[in-house]
């Protein structure tokens, strides 16, 4: 489980810009379990061709925080 976690970040940080890359490692510091949900949506995303560019950090944070309105 927790490679295929690994797998799975590895992905995603390909995907984020530096700033947004410096959020999600403060974001994982402070809050695993959303950094673990943002991780597993933005995998998804990628997976199913939604996101085929880097995130911006303006972008990787409004998704946080429409994982919060959830």
């Amino acid at each position: 489980m927790q490679q295929q976690l690994q797998m799975l970040e590895h992905q995603v940080k390909n995907y984020l810009s530096k700033e947004a890359l410096s959020r999600f490692g403060n974001l994982k510091t402070a809050h695993q379990d959303i950094a673990f949900k943002a991780v597993l949506v933005l995998a998804r995303a990628i997976e199913s061709g939604q996101l085929k560019k880097e995130l911006s950090d303006e972008e990787f944070k409004s998704l946080l925080m429409e994982m919060q309105r959830k």
